[in-house]
């Protein structure tokens, strides 16, 4: 039985104030924990310290939202793996449609940023996803196929059961657009076919999740299909109540 998980990807925004009012709104909300459920959040790095120290003895778990693939060097404004783990990071997003296309990320860098996040025992969640014009295309699947053939090349299979899949369309991320839970499941499916391929058991073990305009109103719907099991929640993980009525919707 796969254990869902429900990640908050908080992207370019907070304060000292907004951190510790989202964060202390949300662990008091989620208390001791949500049964079957991991809870993560995403905060922006220059608040991990102050994250790490509001969630200590807290149900909630501290990710990130980008790292180097290099363990050091001179790569000025670039954050290592192992700096990371000193603030407590125990996941780290991979792949995101903005980083691949505002940031040049390619399908090889974002492989070794997986491998480097892996290797040193923390959960890569790898993003994944296409374009409206791609999916107007009928290359939808393809252009997800190539995206975990990638890392499937680099890091090989076995890793992806500790790892976290999470299928974003572009077209549905900060659009409010939402693909509806047939289109969803269709891709989570597929995604979960692809992994079968190289091995069953492990595509029995990963958790892959949507994102892409998730929302109090319809997560409930999403996480109740098949092989949706969570959410990587974009800007509705940055307003406490919305945030918490999704996690527990994953629950029921």
């Amino acid at each position: 039985m796969r254990r869902s998980l429900v990640a908050g990807n908080w992207k370019m925004h907070g304060s000292q104030e907004m951190v510790a009012q989202l964060l202390q709104g949300l662990t008091s909300g989620i208390g001791a924990g949500l049964e079957g459920v991991d809870v993560v959040v995403c905060p922006p790095s220059p608040y991990l310290q102050l994250s790490q120290s509001l969630l200590q003895r807290s149900a909630v778990v501290l990710g990130a939202q980008n790292v180097h693939d290099q363990p050091a060097g001179a790569f000025t404004g670039e954050v290592a793996v192992s700096m990371l783990i000193d603030f407590g990071v125990q996941f780290v997003i991979t792949g995101h449609s903005e980083r691949r296309q505002l940031f040049g990320e390619t399908d090889e860098m974002v492989a070794r940023k997986f491998a480097a996040i892996h290797e040193q025992g923390l959960t890569p969640v790898l993003c994944v996803g296409e374009t409206l014009a791609q999916r107007e295309e009928g290359a939808a699947e393809a252009v997800v196929a190539a995206q975990l053939d990638a890392v499937f090349e680099h890091n090989g299979i076995a890793v992806m059961k500790d790892a976290v899949i999470a299928y974003e369309p572009v077209w549905a991320i900060g659009t409010g657009k939402t693909a509806s839970p047939a289109q969803a499941q269709q891709m989570h499916s597929f995604i979960r076919e692809q992994l079968a391929r190289r091995d069953a058991e492990v595509a029995g073990q990963t958790r892959i999740l949507y994102g892409g305009s998730v929302n109090a109103d319809n997560a409930r719907e999403l996480f109740a299909q098949a092989d949706i099991d969570g959410g990587l929640v974009g800007g509705a993980s940055l307003k406490v109540d919305e945030f918490i009525t999704i996690c527990k919707s994953v629950s029921e």
